[in-house]
C-alpha cells in the first residue's frame, strides 16, 4: 500500500503531525505546494492535514475539488486547531469543509495542535488583532469558553501537540 501524506502548515504544529503519520506509517510526505493531482495517483491511500482558519481547513481544496480522482482510495484529513476536542465543533468543521457526498468518502480527524502569533504572517496577525479587539469589548459574562482561551493564550506561545493523537490514524488507515 503506497501512502501519501500531504500537509499545509502556517506555524509548525500540523507539519508535525503529518511527519509523525509518514514516519508511522513509512508514507511519502510533501508540503501541498510540492504536489499535485496527477502526482497522488499512484497513492492507495491519501492523508491530508491542514490547520483551522475560522473553522476551513487551509489547504482542502486539494482534496475537495479532486474528490471524484480520489474518491477510490482510502482518503485522510486532519485538521488542527487550537481548541479542546468537542464533537459539536467537529461536526461544524466536516459541514463546512465538506458537502455530504464528500463526506462519504473522507475520514476526518481532528487533533489539537496550538497557537503561536509570533510565527503567523502580517495578514494573519492583523485579522489575530481584530478578533482580539471584537473579544475585548465583551463583557466577560457575555464570552464564551474559547473567547477566554484565546484572550489567555493570544500572547504567549502554546503547544497541545502530543504524538499519541495520531495513532486514531495510524489504526484507521491500517485497517
Amino acid at each position: 500500500m503506497k501512502i501519501a501524506v500531504i500537509y499545509k502548515s502556517k506555524t509548525g504544529f500540523t507539519k508535525k503531525y503529518a511527519e509523525w503519520s509518514a514516519e508511522e506509517l513509512s508514507a511519502d510526505i510533501f508540503d501541498i505546494s510540492k504536489v499535485n493531482i496527477h502526482k497522488l495517483n499512484k497513492y492507495d491511500t491519501i492523508i491530508y492535514g491542514g490547520s483551522l482558519y475560522a473553522a476551513g481547513i487551509i489547504g482542502i481544496r486539494l482534496i475537495t475539488k479532486n474528490i471524484n480522482k480520489l474518491k477510490d482510495k482510502k482518503l485522510v484529513v486532519f485538521a488542527t486547531g487550537a481548541s479542546p476536542l468537542r464533537d459539536n465543533v467537529v461536526n461544524e468543521v466536516i459541514d463546512k469543509n465538506f458537502s455530504l457526498d464528500e463526506q462519504k468518502h473522507v475520514k476526518f480527524f481532528y487533533l489539537r495542535g496550538g497557537f503561536n502569533y509570533n510565527k503567523l504572517n502580517l495578514f494573519d496577525k492583523f485579522l489575530m488583532t481584530l478578533l482580539k479587539w471584537k473579544i475585548k469589548k465583551k463583557k466577560q459574562e457575555e464570552l464564551s469558553d474559547d473567547e477566554i482561551g484565546m484572550l489567555a493564550i493570544y500572547d504567549k506561545p502554546v503547544d497541545f501537540i502530543d504524538k499519541k493523537n495520531i495513532y486514531k490514524i495510524i489504526t484507521y488507515v491500517n485497517s
